[in-house]
């Protein structure tokens, strides 16, 4: 079963009242990376691709990403704890998909704690404000063994 948004928002933070939604809490992006060099994924073992920081135009006011078509991580803004018997899913705001981008991500086990990233596929040119709610975590309840323990725990917290 899913939760409310209200009780996922007791697990994120730093959040206002306009990111708690029925059923989640909306993400915002907090950076956006283009990756420079190749990544690799064996059996035992993964490494992570070079990648570079993208600056956000600050002209307008309010820093913008001005994104071309192309393959992006965009780091979320805000630290998430995945509770004890539950997992988490995040999900694209369906703003993104109207303007022909798409957020790939993956599962987030019972115990993670950190600043996710997701890979934010850009299909026509777009402008994304820094801070712009992208996706949506929702929670369900999940049996499971142990909880996380891996590389990525408390990744980007600084």
């Amino acid at each position: 079963m899913f939760r409310s948004g209200a009780f996922v928002a007791e697990h994120i933070s730093p959040i206002d009242d306009q990111q708690v939604q029925p059923n989640g809490v909306d993400l915002t992006v907090d950076a956006v990376f283009e990756q420079v060099e190749p990544g690799r994924i064996g059996r035992d073992d993964k490494q992570i691709g070079e990648r570079r920081e993208l600056d956000p135009d600050a002209d307008a006011g309010v820093p913008t990403y001005r994104l071309s078509p192309s393959g992006y991580v965009a780091r979320y803004g805000e630290t998430i704890s995945i509770p004890e018997g539950h997992v988490g899913y995040v999900l694209p705001r369906s703003s993104l998909m109207r303007n022909s981008a798409m957020l790939h991500t993956a599962v987030w086990d019972a115990g993670y704690t950190g600043r996710g990233e997701g890979l934010l596929e850009i299909n026509h040119e777009i402008e994304l404000e820094q801070g712009a709610r992208i996706a949506q975590l929702v929670l369900a309840r999940a049996d499971h063994e142990d909880t996380y323990d891996g590389s990525y725990q408390g990744e980007n917290l600084d």
